[in-house]
C-alpha cells in the first residue's frame, strides 16, 4: 500500500539523508562496530547537513522544522542502515534536545542549543537507575541544596552516548517527601568534578552505540544548570516520554521493513531442491504474512506520526506503538535469521545482526509490560 505521511518536502529530505549516509556513513558501519561508538566526525558531518537541529529553533542554529514528520524520515534513513545510529541520534536530537529546546531559559538554550545542533556537543539523558529500571518515580540519585549551589550524588546505567556526551540532562531526586513529584532535570556538562564514567557496557546486540554507567560525587552545580523548575522533572518526563517512544515505533517498523527486503531478495535467490526457496510454500505463506503484518503496523505508526506533528498524540497511543511495533519486529526478524538457515546465524550477515538488535527494543523507553499496564489502565483495569 502507498503511503501518504509524507509530502514532497519530506522526500528530497530523505534524499539528502540518504546521500550523507552512503557518502560518510555506509562505509565506516564496520568501524563504529569495533569502536563501539560513533565517531565525533560522524556528529559533525550530521550537524553540517542540518541533521542534528531539527527541533532547534534557527535562531540558536537549527532548522526550526516545527514538524515532526522530518525527525521520522530521519529515525527511517539511519534504522535501514543500522539500529544503532537511529538510537544513538535520537538520543541526541529527538529526545534530549526538545527539554533544553523547551524549558531551557534563553541564556540556556544560546549556551547549549548551537554547539548541540553543530554536533560539538554530543547530548545523552540520563533517567535509568542500576536500581529502578523502567520506575523513573524511584530514582535515588539526589541533589541538595548547599548554599547557592546543588550538591549531586548517585548512578545511572544504560546511557546511551554515555561514553562520550559533553553534557548530561539528568534526572534527580531534589525532594524526597515529594515522592515522584519531587524530581528536577539537571544538565550536567561531562568536565564537572566529580563526574565519572564507568565501563563501556558489553551488550548483546547494537555494537555501534556507545552505552555507558555514569557516576555523580558531589558534583556542584548552580541553578543556571536546572532545566525547567525545581520539582517538576517528573512531569515534563511524562510529557515527553511520549515522543521518545514514538521514535523507538518508527526505527523498529523501518528496521525491520529492511532487513524484510533484504530476506524477499535471498528467498528468491537461495536455491534449495532445484527452485528459490521462496517458491516454497511455506516460505511463500510466511512471506505474505509478514509483508502483510508490516504494512499494517506502518500504516498505525504513520498515523501516530501524523497524530504527533499536530500535537494529537496520547501518551497511551504512543504506548501501543513502542510496544506493539517491538513484538512485530522481533517476530518478523526471527522468521527472516529462519529464512537465511545457518547463514541466519552468521554476524556477517546483517539480518543475524539485526535480530540481535532488535531485541532491547522490546525493554527500552520502557519495557512493554509498562506499557500494557499504561494502556490497561486507559481501559479502567
Amino acid at each position: 500500500m502507498k503511503r501518504d505521511v509524507y509530502d514532497a518536502d519530506h522526500e528530497a529530505f530523505r534524499g539528502s539523508v540518504r546521500a550523507f549516509l552512503e557518502r560518510s556513513v555506509i562505509p565506516h558501519v564496520d568501524n563504529y562496530a569495533e569502536q563501539r561508538a560513533l565517531p565525533r566526525d560522524f556528529w559533525l558531518e550530521a550537524g553540517a547537513n542540518g541533521f542534528l537541529g531539527l527541533e532547534i529553533a534557527e535562531e540558536y542554529g537549527g532548522l526550526g522544522a516545527r514538524d515532526y514528520r522530518f525527525n521520522a524520515v530521519m529515525t527511517e534513513e539511519l534504522s535501514k542502515v543500522n539500529a544503532a545510529l537511529a538510537s544513538c541520534w535520537g538520543i541526541h536530537a529527538d529526545v534530549t534536545v526538545p527539554y533544553i529546546a523547551d524549558l531551557g531559559t534563553i541564556e540556556q538554550r544560546q549556551r547549549w542549543l548551537p554547539k548541540a545542533a553543530s554536533g560539538e556537543i554530543l547530548l545523552a539523558i540520563g533517567m535509568t537507575e542500576p536500581s529502578g529500571g523502567s520506575d523513573l518515580a524511584a530514582l535515588k540519585t539526589t541533589a541538595v541544596r548547599d548554599g547557592r549551589e546543588w550538591v549531586i550524588n548517585g548512578s545511572k546505567t544504560f546511557i546511551t552516548n554515555g561514553s562520550s556526551a559533553d553534557l548530561v540532562l539528568t534526572a534527580v531526586r531534589t525532594s524526597p517527601q515529594k515522592k515522584a513529584r519531587g524530581i528536577t532535570l539537571f544538565a550536567i556538562p561531562t568536565d564537572v568534578p566529580g563526574f565519572q564514567r564507568g565501563r563501556k557496557l558489553d551488550k548483546v546486540g547494537q555494537d555501534e552505540s556507545d552505552t555507558a554507567e555514569l557516576f555523580f560525587e558531589d558534583v556542584r552545580l548552580g541553578d543556571d544548570h536546572v532545566i525547567g523548575e525545581v520539582d517538576s522533572g517528573f512531569v515534563y518526563m511524562m510529557e515527553r516520554l511520549p515522543q521518545e517512544r514514538l521514535v523507538c515505533a518508527i526505527a523498529n517498523v523501518a528496521h525491520a521493513k529492511q532487513i524484510l527486503e533484504e530476506t524477499l531478495d535471498y528467498a528468491r535467490s537461495r536455491m534449495a531442491f532445484g527452485q528459490p526457496i521462496g517458491r516454497f510454500q511455506h516460505s511463500k505463506f510466511l512471506l505474505a504474512e509478514l509483508v502483510t503484518k508490516i504494512e499494517v503496523t506502518e500504516a498505525f505508526v504513520d498515523r501516530c506520526v501524523v497524530a504527533h506533528s499536530e500535537g494529537r498524540l496520547t501518551a497511551v497511543d504512543a504506548a501501543k506503538a513502542k510496544s506493539w511495533t517491538s513484538e512485530v519486529q522481533n517476530a518478523v526478524l526471527d522468521h527472516c535469521v529462519q529464512l537465511h538457515g545457518g547463514y541466519g546465524f552468521m554476524n556477517e550477515y546483517r539480518v543475524a545482526r539485526a535480530w540481535r538488535d532488535a531485541r532491547v527494543t522490546k525493554i527500552w523507553a520502557g519495557s512493554n509490560e509498562i506499557m500494557k499496564e499504561l494502556i490497561g489502565r486507559e481501559l479502567g483495569l
